[in-house]
């Protein structure tokens, strides 16, 4: 009886990363269908997502997306989402458009 509000709701742990799960895959979708450059840019948006839940919710919300410190893990997803929309935004011509 003494357990907390989110040990009854084990699953919603979950939802975070489920999130950007499904931004990846549909960033991979839309790379499959040719457009590379809204799908690399859904994956950035993904782990842009990523930052912003590592640093809004508790530690014991996140889940499957904490990996080291709340500062070091809003750092590098939110670095390397800037990165890779910043690419995706930013190339131009080749065989891709």
């Amino acid at each position: 009886m003494g357990r907390g509000r989110l040990a009854d709701r084990g699953w919603l742990v979950h939802v975070p990363l489920a999130v950007v799960f499904l931004l990846v895959v549909a960033g991979g979708i839309r790379i499959g269908m040719y457009h590379w450059r809204q799908g690399t840019t859904l994956i950035g948006g993904a782990l842009l997502v990523a930052a912003l839940l590592r640093a809004v919710l508790a530690d014991v919300q996140v889940g499957m997306l904490k990996i080291r410190g709340r500062a070091v893990d809003v750092l590098c997803y939110g670095g390397l989402g800037g990165l890779i929309v910043f690419a995706a935004l930013t190339i131009t011509g080749g065989p891709f458009g």
